[in-house]
């Protein structure tokens, strides 16, 4: 959830409305503010000067408001997402100047979303992740990614004893890659752990994140056998030409400072029927994405005619996330 501090207005980057968009998003900062705006309005009324009101400051005040005090999203009606999805556009408009559409669709009937990834056809060219950055806006100053390719040894199936940090020509002979994200998992110990219930499962499968009700602890970071959990230590940086515009609740609106994100399988594509930007982005098919409850998927048949395994196998996560050999 943002919040306006103008003590620090004249520090931001005019040329980053992501950064502009995070803003300081503690209670404190909020509190601070609606107390300051409260005092003034106090004064006016002693002095007997009433303000010339700013209608447009006073829209802004009460879209922040309601959205201060909105519910986890789980527990909102189909009609309060809908309000909250339609305040965040407005206060992106007033403030940034930025036309957003950011929707609130939720899980498809009869989905259960799944991905596999074939080690034997991916030669690490990234542009899986070069796709993931730009379409879930991700931070550019600190190069976050949610995917991470490993250079592995032949022989070698664990990506922790493969190079994460390869910049050479690819491939490279006697080697092989792996993907790795957010797995996804059915028994995901990582919403276990969260202490305000800002992560869960969706009933599509996609372990999502209520960034306005995260508080940034990271117990979900420790608790993932994955690595799949990110954490913003800054404000995201994103060229505002480069912002991604369509967007999900859930999913890749811009994040504030101090939050849990990851990899959601792009569900703002995805529950429109379309692929992950990853999948999509991959120039040797690699990647396969898609539901595990149709018998007639291409999951459906990877799973069925490969070698299939998954990392970890024996901690009963149950990830829906593949590795598969041609």
């Amino acid at each position: 959830m943002r919040t306006p501090d103008n003590d620090h207005e004249n520090d931001k980057d005019p040329s980053c409305p992501a950064e502009s968009l995070s803003g300081d998003s503690s209670r404190r900062a909020f509190l601070k503010n609606l107390s300051i705006g409260a005092a003034a309005a106090g004064a006016a009324l002693m002095t007997g000067c009433v303000p010339g009101a700013d209608a447009a400051a006073n829209g802004e005040m009460r879209l922040r408001w309601q959205e201060f005090f909105k519910k986890n999203y789980r527990l909102m009606t189909q009609e309060e997402k809908d309000a909250t999805v339609d305040r965040l556009e407005r206060l992106a408009a007033l403030n940034d100047d930025l036309d957003l559409q950011i929707g609130s669709e939720p899980p498809l009937p009869k989905v259960l979303y799944g991905y596999a990834f074939n080690i034997t056809r991916c030669e690490g060219f990234m542009e899986c992740v070069t796709a993931c950055i730009k379409e879930n806006n991700l931070d550019r100053k600190t190069h976050t990614q949610y995917i991470r390719i490993f250079e592995m040894e032949p022989g070698q199936l664990d990506p922790s004893t493969g190079d994460g940090k390869f910049f050479h020509e690819v491939p490279v002979d006697n080697k092989f890659y792996m993907g790795t994200q957010c797995f996804h998992c059915e028994n995901a110990p990582c919403t276990k752990a969260c202490p305000t219930k800002a992560t869960w499962k969706e009933p599509d499968g996609i372990v999502v994140v209520d960034y306005d009700w995260c508080i940034g602890c990271r117990y979900c970071q420790a608790a993932c056998p994955y690595f799949g959990r990110r954490f913003n230590w800054g404000k995201p940086e994103i060229p505002r030409d480069e912002i991604t515009t369509k967007q999900h609740y859930l999913g890749n609106r811009l994040r504030p400072v101090g939050k849990m994100e990851k990899c959601t399988f792009c569900i703002q594509r995805t529950r429109k029927g379309r692929l992950p930007a990853c999948v999509e982005a991959c120039p040797t098919g690699s990647r396969v994405f898609g539901n595990l409850l149709d018998p007639d998927s291409e999951i459906r048949y990877v799973l069925k005619h490969k070698k299939v395994f998954r990392m970890k196998e024996e901690l009963g996560t149950e990830p829906k996330f593949w590795y598969f050999i041609d």
